[in-house]
């Protein structure tokens, strides 16, 4: 498949960037990146907020995260996605979002307090532009998350896709257009991806940035905490005079005194 050419150090934008291609006489759209510098940014957070996950653990969040964000470069500019993807034997929930108007991507493992059924679930909560919010929820087999996605298309998008391992941290989603050759689509073996640029033609569409990027700060967790600051103070902070928060959407941490949250109410007023 086609490499792209280096661009000079200062000519770097920021972000990841994943290239989406259409396949022409297959009717399919192709979507590849090399996830690298995503890892790196995510292993800075973890270290930044004193965080560690298990290896097995670790692993399936950064293969959902790829996931993710393959996912998010071929859908539309103004949707905003998170996945919660919910394992079983042992427990695990992954979650995941991607904000496409601001190429951020982020998210957390969450390996404690995780309610326990018979099944696997993958939940896909799906916003785009002011359009109320829309759930999907499908259930799958084993631990492979890439799998479980592949199923999550054809049941809720009513389409195959299929993900292939390019490189140790390079992945390509190939995902059915109108019209698709789903015989091709489903026959495609890794091997096949790695000369597909030689046996089918590819046409460039879009060249899309992502980031490690959450959004949350201080104020957020202030917003968060004011209500329940509203109801009952001493519920919140009891004796002490400050309280750790974590983000509920990338485990950031932060510490927030009781002057401060007072102050952020005397403000609000």
């Amino acid at each position: 498949m086609e490499e792209a050419a280096k661009p000079t150090p200062e000519a770097v934008p920021e972000g990841l960037e994943i290239r989406t291609y259409f396949v022409r006489h297959r009717n399919a759209l192709l979507a590849r990146a090399e996830f690298s510098e995503l890892y790196v940014d995510y292993y800075l957070h973890l270290a930044a907020n004193d965080i560690q996950y298990p290896g097995a653990q670790d692993r399936l969040f950064k293969e959902t995260l790829s996931a993710l964000t393959l996912h998010c470069a071929s859908r539309p500019h103004n949707e905003t996605i998170a996945w919660t993807v919910n394992f079983q034997n042992p427990l695990v929930n992954i979650f995941v979002t991607g904000d496409n108007e601001t190429g951020g991507v982020a998210g957390q493992v969450f390996n404690q307090n995780v309610k326990q059924t018979d099944h696997n679930f993958l939940f896909s909560d799906v916003v785009r532009g002011t359009e109320p919010a829309r759930r999907s929820v499908i259930e799958f087999e084993g631990r492979d998350v890439f799998r479980a996605v592949e199923k999550y298309y054809l049941q809720s998008e009513q389409r195959p896709a299929r993900f292939f391992q390019f490189a140790e941290e390079d992945y390509v989603m190939i995902s059915a257009q109108p019209d698709c050759d789903t015989d091709w689509l489903n026959s495609l073996t890794v091997e096949d991806i790695r000369v597909l640029d030689q046996k089918e033609q590819l046409s460039l569409l879009e060249q899309r940035r992502y980031r490690w990027h959450c959004g949350c700060d201080e104020q957020r967790m202030l917003s968060l905490l004011a209500p329940v600051m509203q109801r009952d103070p001493d519920e919140l902070f009891g004796d002490d005079p400050s309280i750790r928060i974590s983000c509920p959407r990338c485990g950031a941490r932060y510490t927030i005194t009781k002057e401060t949250m007072e102050a952020y109410l005397a403000e609000k007023k």
